[in-house]
């Protein structure tokens, strides 16, 4: 569909706008009197929301790359049909692919509380098949209100269970690392990955002065990022989704990455909400699954 198609049937006044801002990338963007949205197409990827009078909830790095077939640094990255490496074969993407290819767009309303909705349908092709080839359609439905709301889709139109990992990469935007702490993950067994992998439990809240990367199992539970700097707190809550993953690549990777600038990495942290390791999901044959994020901000 092209860009004056995608105006013409989906565009809403005073809601939604499509935009072209690079060769063969676009992007919804979305405003209403609760605050503003960007989603690009290419991956049904949301890559900024900012409340109404408020910084910045999701973090965008300033130098991410818009570019076909190609990941964003911030925002939320859809991680679909796997988390990770590929289980069997090493040379697919990490992650999976629904992050790089092409959605379309499938519906947007103008909800009565001024809130905006809207939906995206992962377009399917022979490059996709070729590396998932479960019949499985995924969608993904965001609403931008007083919080902004996520829900990831997937539907098994086969004659087979599958096993899927997923998760939701969220980016947020923060004051400075040092002056947050996440809570809600306490006494929750992790996967710890930077150096040796080894299993271990949060004992109090998280604070960041290192590397981290983490993927918490067994847990449903709200996190809180509590940001001293902003004088808030984000709040994360989920559904659908058993494990959380906490990630800061810290100095040296940030450096060796090239798209997160110089200090980059201070004013973000990734908590995002996933089903990984030990809690990827069966999904049975008709059967549908919902990964589903609300995301809302509290004062401190």
């Amino acid at each position: 569909m092209t860009l004056t198609e995608l105006n013409q049937r989906f565009a809403i006044s005073n809601h939604v706008q499509f935009k072209e801002i690079a060769d063969g990338i676009i992007i919804a963007e979305i405003s209403n009197q609760h605050g503003n949205c960007n989603i690009t197409l290419q991956g049904a990827h949301v890559a900024t929301w900012q409340p109404r009078g408020q910084e910045p909830v999701i973090w965008l790095s300033p130098y991410a790359k818009f570019a076909p077939g190609k990941s964003i640094r911030g925002g939320v990255p859809i991680c679909w049909p796997w988390f990770g490496p590929h289980a069997t074969d090493a040379k697919l993407s990490g992650h999976g692919y629904a992050r790089t290819v092409q959605w379309e767009v499938l519906e947007t309303k103008a909800l009565p509380d001024d809130t905006t909705f809207l939906r995206f349908g992962l377009v399917e092709s022979d490059a996709t098949r070729a590396q998932w080839p479960h019949p499985s359609p995924a969608q993904l439905e965001v609403t931008i209100g007083k919080t902004l709301r996520i829900t990831l889709i997937t539907q098994n139109n086969s004659q087979e269970s599958f096993i899927l990992g997923e998760a939701l990469h969220t980016y947020f935007n923060i004051s400075d690392v040092a002056k947050m702490k996440i809570r809600g993950l306490e006494g929750c067994d992790y996967l710890d990955k930077v150096g040796e992998p080894a299993r271990r439990t949060q004992q109090d809240a998280i604070v960041i002065d290192s590397e981290v990367d983490r993927v918490y199992v067994d847990t449903e539970a709200d996190c809180v990022i509590e940001d001293a700097g902003l004088k808030r707190a984000i709040r994360i809550a989920k559904s659908g989704s058993r494990s959380t993953v906490v990630w800061n690549p810290w100095t040296e990777k940030a450096n060796k990455m090239g798209d997160f600038g110089e200090h980059g990495y201070r004013g973000m942290v990734c908590v995002e909400s996933a089903n990984a390791f030990d809690n990827l999901v069966t999904v049975k044959p008709g059967e549908t699954h919902r990964l589903v994020v609300e995301y809302s901000l509290e004062a401190i």
